[in-house]
């Protein structure tokens, strides 16, 4: 996994025309069922943000930045949720649930408990963030409700891995 982040990370310093692109697919990633067991994206894309700051980023691109990793995270978030609602019973027979069970029992609990706000929260907090959606969508919990929670807390997901490395390289590091 060392090796995938040092070569993204290298990609973008030299090629970056693609920070958007990147920094979306690996918020996509990031927030989507599965994929975010086995993807470091989080690093990345806070090593990207680290490489923005040090090299003087303007406005418009951290924008567009910020932007893209918003998008990627609610786009992952909902896909997993369709994943969820897709497969609905069937879901704890997929990998990883199938052979981590706990994985589901430990989501359901979470969205029992939290509802709306554990679909918020679960942007945040990297051991509920591949289940949630997911749950939500076995659950069939209403579009409406998913969505405001998923992409007002992707977004501000986004702010914390990008916005605020950049600021913390560009006035406490420079």
């Amino acid at each position: 996994m060392e090796h995938l982040t040092q070569s993204v990370i290298e990609f973008v310093r030299q090629n970056q025309a693609w920070m958007g692109p990147i920094t979306f697919l690996l918020a996509f990633g990031e927030s989507l069922a599965f994929v975010s067991l086995v993807l470091p994206a989080t690093v990345i894309l806070v090593a990207i943000a680290g490489m923005l700051g040090a090299g003087g980023i303007s406005i418009t691109s951290l924008g567009w930045v910020w932007f893209a990793a918003g998008l990627g995270g609610a786009l992952g978030y909902w896909v997993s949720y369709l994943i969820g609602w897709y497969f609905k019973d069937d879901v704890d027979k997929i990998w990883p649930f199938s052979t981590r069970p706990e994985m589901l029992k430990q989501g359901r609990e979470f969205f029992d408990k939290w509802g709306t706000l554990g679909v918020f929260f679960g942007h945040f907090f990297g051991p509920v963030r591949a289940v949630v959606p997911v749950v939500a969508g076995t659950m069939a919990m209403k579009q409406i409700p998913f969505q405001i929670a998923n992409i007002s807390s992707a977004f501000i997901w986004a702010a914390g891995v990008i916005i605020l490395p950049v600021l913390g390289v560009k006035f406490f590091v420079s």
